[in-house]
This record gives C-alpha cells, sequence and structure tokens, in this order.
C-alpha cells in the first residue's frame, strides 16, 4: 500500500471533518461518507512542481477569511500546506454565460483525481478561487457533487435562482444538474468533491 505525503494527509483528515461537519442534507451525507470511505485507500501520487495562474494574487486575501469554526480554520491550514504543490488550470470549456473577465478571473485546482496530487478516476476533490465580480459559466457533470464554501459567493441550480450558502455553506448537485457561481465583492472560495465512480 502507498504512503500518502503526510501533508495531504494532513489536508484530506481536515476536510473530511469539514464536510462531515457541514454537509448535512442527506444525499449530501450519504455522498460525502461515500467519498472518505473510499479515499482511505491512497491513489498514485503525482510528482512534479505545483504552478499558479495570476488570479492566485487573490490567494491570501481567500485565506484570511475570519470563521469561528474551528474545522474550517483547520481545513485552511491545511490546505496551505499543500497549495505550493497545486497545479492551477483555466477552464477550457465555456459559453456566453461566463462573464467577460471570467478567463483571467479563475481558476481550478485538482487536489485528488486526474492531474491531482493524487492520481485516481473514482474520487474527485478540488477547488475554484475566482476573483470579485466573476461569473463561472453554467456546466453539468455525470458525477454527483457536494460543495463546501469558504466565501462569501452566490450559486444557481437548474433554472433555480442564485442563493448565498455562506462561509461554511454546503448543498449537494444531483448527477448532470446544470449549475454556475459568482463571486461578490470579495474573493470567491470553494471546494467540491464528486463520487465519480458512485456505486449504483
Amino acid at each position: 500500500m502507498s504512503l500518502r505525503n503526510e501533508s495531504l494527509q494532513h489536508f484530506l483528515e481536515a476536510a473530511s471533518l469539514a464536510f462531515g461537519q457541514f454537509a448535512t442534507a442527506p444525499e449530501a451525507r450519504r455522498s460525502i461518507g461515500q467519498f472518505f470511505a473510499a479515499l482511505e485507500r491512497p491513489g498514485t501520487a503525482r510528482a512534479g512542481e505545483g504552478s499558479r495562474l495570476p488570479v492566485c494574487a487573490d490567494l491570501d486575501m481567500a485565506l484570511s477569511v475570519d470563521t469561528s469554526y474551528a474545522s474550517l480554520a483547520r481545513l485552511i491550514e491545511g490546505f496551505k500546506g499543500i497549495e505550493p504543490m497545486l497545479e492551477w488550470r483555466r477552464r477550457t470549456k465555456y459559453d456566453h454565460t461566463a462573464s467577460d473577465n471570467f478567463v483571467d478571473g479563475h481558476a481550478n485546482a485538482m487536489i485528488i483525481g486526474p492531474g491531482g496530487l493524487e492520481e485516481r478516476s473514482d474520487l474527485w476533490l478540488g477547488v475554484t478561487l475566482m476573483a470579485p465580480h466573476v461569473r463561472y459559466p453554467d456546466h453539468d457533470h455525470a458525477p454527483e457533487e457536494v460543495y463546501l464554501v469558504l466565501s462569501e459567493g452566490e450559486f444557481r441550480q437548474g433554472e433555480g435562482d442564485w442563493f448565498s450558502p455562506g462561509i461554511g455553506g454546503s448543498f449537494y448537485n444531483i448527477p448532470g444538474i446544470k449549475h454556475a457561481m459568482r463571486s461578490v465583492d470579495t474573493p470567491f472560495f470553494a471546494f467540491w468533491a464528486l463520487l465519480a465512480d458512485r456505486p449504483h
């Protein structure tokens, strides 16, 4: 059995606690339970240096969010420990629903999953960072998804209204639902966990 990088293991333990505390909807709890149970078996570690994009200049502000929850403070500290190893990337597929400043105003990093610190296809755990006043395009994907939000910001599911989960907010996306997000006056920062191979 391969051993996991200590910093990554520390982050994943913090993520398990934080998602476990805030993902309270029944479907989200089930999904997260399966997700972190599967994570107990490490994937293949990726070697190499991390890389940043221009929007990462907003990262320090995003991570300085004031939270009264010890689990979120631990999650942020754990993330700081792995961030230098992450490869930040732009989304390459987008349409007219994206704001004009989207390309340089956003970055995604895969922590677990394709191109992540741990290469695997069954689980994807990543993070999205956006500069203020950026609208992420409408998108959808087959895997179900649970968000854990660590900033102010707004989300939309299907044809519903925009809603603000707030810091520590969490919600569940059913497989295939169209969804989007947008930042407000401050940088946007959120984690997402996708159970790519959900047992049926």
